[in-house]
């Protein structure tokens, strides 16, 4: 459906009747209503550590990147984004949980070969919505051709089961606007909108679906003019409209803001920050309700883009944090390190607490620990230099339930390493890839006093060092037997 020009919306409507006419004998099997559907067991409360990457229960890598869910049953499906190391669609991939945390692998429910127009495309920020009318689940999507970003359109499939395969219906502009960056509400009375960053997205612009949810039926409204906001995510809370959305910064973390309204097609409030000026290190993708038989929790979920520190999208993390409300007008996100999460009881809680990253200060010198040369490479050599606020002075302390963490730089996701795991004085630390099972990448935090700690290094039991007791800029540093020295001893200052 690559139209020199956009459809008319009559014409978009009556095409699109007749092709889901047409496919109907190839449809799969209804999806049984969740009274029919066998029992789930009960989900234990799990806990879920945040800037990582999640693995299903094969061991392989899930890649739902830029995604949504939808409860179905006992069941969370979880859609998003799996792509080629050049970044471009393979597949929307489908897996489901109980818990949130342990994550099955269901299909690749579109592929490159679903439709002649997905062989060369980037498809980005898939989301499914049911219509109990139809009986069908519908995605919608960003379409772009695969080799530039010009053609900003959106993309619809369906599919009479959840995690089936899932019918392509085309690409078009809504209403001949270009759309970017999107999601689907669909809310309490059946009515389904599209959110989409629109006019290179200066602006925001919501759209009623049609009954079936496959087209676009007419302009709500466009929000913020020449705001240049994207990664929108709405939910709904006591009657009071989120609308979640990040600034366009292209992969780079930004700071996040949330608007209300008392309904969707009303005034909306002007967008207010919340979390830290980069979100955490994080994009939103989706806001989602865990609702058990005590409360209802909102879950923020948010990608770590890969693409930031050079990396592949399907490279991405996950940061997922609970959303608090301290009136119903008005939310706060803060960092935790880890979640618990209770599906049972829709409970959801911070573990722990502090900054997503942090500065580390060497107490001699006051300067911080900066992989040199702010290099993405693998064996980029470690210095203290005057603190600047770089990336490359941003580190995760990422905790592994060993008593150990990793020390992760912020501009290339790379660990703090002792090469070869020597062990031996003076050897010059440096960044590599991060491997959990790797001992020489594991440090200990000892309390030094006075607000500062050594970093004791796990397989040699040696602490990490400025040589020489330098105050120089660019002045090494090393692993070496502890001692009492204040070239060993740093200060964690957290990264806002």
């Amino acid at each position: 459906m690559r139209a020199a020009h956009p459809p008319t919306h009559r014409w978009r409507r009556a095409a699109l009747a007749v092709c889901a006419g047409l496919l109907a004998p190839l449809a799969l099997t209804a999806a049984a209503p969740a009274a029919a559907r066998p029992a789930v067991d009960a989900a234990a409360p799990v806990t879920i550590t945040n800037g990582v990457q999640f693995t299903d229960t094969t061991g392989a890598g899930v890649h739902a990147h830029g995604g949504g869910m939808i409860k179905v049953g006992g069941y969370y499906y979880w859609f998003g984004e799996n792509r080629h190391d050049d970044h471009t669609f393979r597949y929307v991939s489908a897996y489901r949980s109980t818990d949130l945390r342990t994550w099955e692998f269901r299909n690749h429910v579109l592929r490159q070969d679903s439709a002649a127009e997905l062989a060369v495309a980037n498809i980005e920020r898939p989301k499914v919505i049911y219509n109990p009318t139809t009986g069908k689940y519908v995605l919608w999507m960003h379409w772009e051709n695969g080799v530039d970003y010009t053609q900003a359109r959106v993309a619809v499939a369906t599919s009479d089961t959840v995690d089936g395969d899932y019918t392509y219906l085309g690409s078009y502009r809504p209403l001949g606007n270009d759309s970017r960056d999107m999601t689907v509400y669909r809310d309490d009375d059946g009515t389904a909108y599209l959110l989409s960053s629109t006019r290179v997205n200066a602006d925001l612009n919501i759209y009623r679906l049609t009954e079936d949810y496959t087209g676009v039926e007419s302009l709500v409204q466009t929000l913020w003019r020449d705001n240049y906001r994207e990664a929108p995510a709405m939910f709904k809370r006591n009657g009071v409209y989120f609308l979640v959305t990040s600034g366009a910064t292209s992969w780079q973390p930004n700071q996040a803001r949330y608007a209300t309204a008392r309904s969707i097609t009303g005034a909306w409030s002007a967008p207010i920050v919340f979390g830290d000026s980069i979100t955490y290190g994080s994009q939103p993708a989706y806001v989602l309700p865990v609702q058990g038989t005590d409360t209802t929790s909102y879950l923020y979920l948010g990608d770590r883009w890969a693409s930031a520190w050079g990396g592949r999208v399907n490279q991405s993390r996950y940061v997922w944090l609970p959303l608090t409300f301290p009136t119903d007008t008005s939310l706060t996100m803060s960092w935790s390190p880890q979640i618990s999460v209770d599906t049972v009881t829709g409970a959801v809680a911070a573990i722990g607490g502090g900054h997503a990253y942090e500065t580390l200060r060497a107490r001699h010198s006051g300067k911080c620990l900066d992989v040199l040369n702010q290099s993405l490479a693998d064996g980029a050599g470690i210095a203290q230099y005057a603190c600047n606020n770089g990336g490359n002075q941003h580190w995760q302390l990422r905790d592994l339930g060993t008593g150990y963490h990793q020390l992760v730089a912020r501009h290339s996701d790379r660990c703090l390493t002792v090469p070869g795991a020597a062990a031996g004085d003076n050897v010059a630390v440096q960044q590599s890839a991060c491997q959990p099972e790797r001992t020489d990448q594991q440090w200990r935090l000892v309390d030094a006093g006075a607000g500062y700690l050594r970093i004791v290094a796990r397989h040699s039991d040696r602490c990490l060092d400025v040589a020489g007791h330098s105050t120089a800029d660019s002045a090494r540093v090393v692993q070496y037997s502890c001692g009492a020295g204040s070239n060993q001893q740093w200060q964690r200052v957290g990264v806002s």
